[in-house]
């Protein structure tokens, strides 16, 4: 009995120092798990804020963009105002200076016509004073 009751009191020791190998065991991973989702909480937080100020980046450059585009339509639209102005003002200073120049080719023509009509008129008197005929001639 005594051989019993000292198995039965090892069997005692070794369930205890199961047991508390077991809540010892236990207790290093509730710890390890704890600590694992406070690191993963703290990275997933970290993740938030850095997708946050991605998105307010992503937004900045959005609008910046936008901005830019809009200036460069502007200034496109400009210089075309400018262009289609400056085609009209030289289009006009063309026709200007092509109806002055006809107009002075006209004028010039007009006095060669009358200077030649003068000058043949002149030939005409000479030769009629030389006693030639203009027809003849």
């Amino acid at each position: 009995m005594r051989d019993t009751e000292q198995k039965l009191q090892h069997e005692r020791q070794d369930h205890r120092d199961v047991n508390c190998d077991l809540s010892r065991q236990y207790k290093t991973m509730q710890a390890e798990l704890t600590s694992k989702v406070e690191r993963l909480e703290k990275e997933v937080s970290k993740l938030k804020e850095e997708l946050a100020l991605c998105q307010e980046e992503l937004r900045n450059e959005r609008r910046q963009r936008e901005q830019l585009k809009e200036e460069k339509d502007a200034t496109v639209a400009d210089l075309q105002h400018k262009l289609d102005n400056m085609d009209a003002d030289y289009e006009k200073i063309l026709h200007n200076s092509l109806d002055s120049l006809t107009s002075q080719l006209s004028v010039a023509r007009q006095r060669w016509d009358d200077k030649s009509t003068t000058l043949h008129q002149n030939y005409k008197e000479l030769l009629s004073e030389f006693g030639l005929n203009t027809l003849d001639i």
